[in-house]
């Protein structure tokens, strides 16, 4: 989970993991990291009646932090996946959609996926994703409800181990 209880923000979160440079309305604070590489792939994927923002990476995760007003609020959830290195890129953006897709964005969530290739050092078979979903689903104002179910175990269940 992505806690504020932890000091952490999801407009942080996100910009680290897509490579880009996100200024967070409710904190005044500017995460910069446009520069860092190794991020393959970013896409947001979002129920049919989502609206256009939630494709405005900036918006959406504003939005996120700004519809949560507790000091200990969830803001968002990361999920990682390690993905089979013998796999094209385009099998494993391919991957990753469908998974996202069927486990998130399919129960009303919304998914911000980045694919990540191996770091200069270390094991070169290192591709993986990360996946930072919403913690309310979104209407017609904007976000809504927090769907606490979201968070059981047995919602993971049919999620293969890492």
């Amino acid at each position: 989970m992505i806690s504020r209880s932890q000091g952490r923000s999801a407009t942080a979160a996100i910009a680290y993991r897509v490579a880009e440079r996100i200024e967070d309305r409710r904190t005044g604070l500017t995460f910069d990291y446009a520069k860092r590489s190794g991020v393959d792939h970013t896409e947001t994927l979002a129920p049919d009646h989502a609206l256009d923002w939630v494709f405005d990476r900036s918006e959406l995760w504003n939005r996120v932090e700004e519809a949560e007003t507790r000091k200990n609020s969830q803001v968002a959830r990361e999920v990682r996946v390690a993905l089979p290195a013998e796999l094209t890129h385009a099998q494993r953006v391919e991957l990753v959609r469908d998974f996202a897709q069927e486990q998130f964005v399919d129960r009303g969530m919304i998914a911000d996926i980045a694919l990540h290739a191996p770091g200069r050092d270390g094991d070169d078979r290192n591709h993986h994703a990360h996946i930072l979903l919403t913690t309310r689903e979104t209407g017609p104002e904007g976000f809504t409800t927090q769907h606490r179910h979201w968070n059981q175990v047995a919602l993971t269940a049919g999620w293969p181990a890492a």
